[in-house]
């Protein structure tokens, strides 16, 4: 082998680690930017403390719905992956303003007090039918002047916002839906889709999003349609009904 020989094999290995320690870099880089990315849009920079706010199941004591314990899971997934830790609390005892952690709120206004809460402080366009008796309008949502009924294991609905007070304060993350189980496909499209979400709404951006469960009795939770952006409607008190109860 003559020196031009070597000398071309000796250039060749060199660009051959160099661009292997580049690839390295750009790859460790671009993890991180999209760590960065992440943690701003959940408001978790690391080592911080979140909130899971559950509810409790109907007719059990204390006890926590299936679908919302694999929930808590899809959620956990994330937080974890943000170098941040999580602290689970009942909706029930959760006695506290919001702002100062981010706060992964889970469960309809029947179950959950802390959702109820949400829904009537910072979601006023939104209503959530809770009455114990049987009807058409049982569980139904009524945003703006839309109603959105509840069909049991075909058409679900969950309502999954990302909502702060003020620029400095922690997000508030709201999901409430018609049955567990809609929690948990809420859940997962969140985990699924937040680099779109945080891309189309800033790092801060509020937004309330109604999503539809198709199917739940043949697919579980892993069908899943955007119905509206809600947003605008969802914040904006909704207008009085002079000839309705449900004001």
């Amino acid at each position: 082998m003559n020196d031009d020989a070597r000398t071309l094999l000796l250039a060749i290995a060199i660009a051959a680690v160099a661009a292997a320690v580049l690839g390295w870099f750009l790859r460790g880089w671009l993890y991180e930017r999209d760590l960065r990315r992440k943690q701003r849009f959940f408001g978790l920079p690391d080592n911080s403390e979140c909130l899971l706010v559950v509810s409790r199941e109907a007719g059990a004591d204390g006890a926590v719905a299936r679908n919302d314990v694999f929930a808590l899971l899809e959620l956990a997934a994330l937080i974890k992956n943000c170098r941040s830790h999580a602290r689970v609390i009942s909706g029930e005892t959760a006695q506290r303003g919001f702002g100062e952690r981010t706060e992964f709120c889970l469960g309809g206004p029947m179950g959950n007090r802390r959702s109820a809460a949400h829904l009537h402080s910072l979601l006023p366009g939104v209503f959530a039918n809770t009455d114990a008796e049987p009807g058409p309008d049982r569980g139904a949502f009524l945003i703006g002047t839309e109603r959105y009924r509840l069909e049991n294991g075909s058409v679900e609905h969950v309502l999954l916002a990302r909502l702060t007070a003020g620029q400095e304060g922690r997000p508030v993350f709201l999901i409430c839906g018609q049955r567990s189980i809609t929690h948990q496909a809420a859940a997962r499209y969140l985990a699924r889709h937040h680099l779109r979400l945080a891309r189309k709404y800033g790092g801060s951006g509020n937004f309330v999003l109604l999503l539809k469960v198709v199917n739940s009795q043949a697919y579980g939770p892993d069908v899943v349609e955007l119905v509206a952006d809600v947003t605008t409607t969802a914040l904006s008190p909704r207008p009085k009904l002079t000839t309705s109860k449900e004001d």
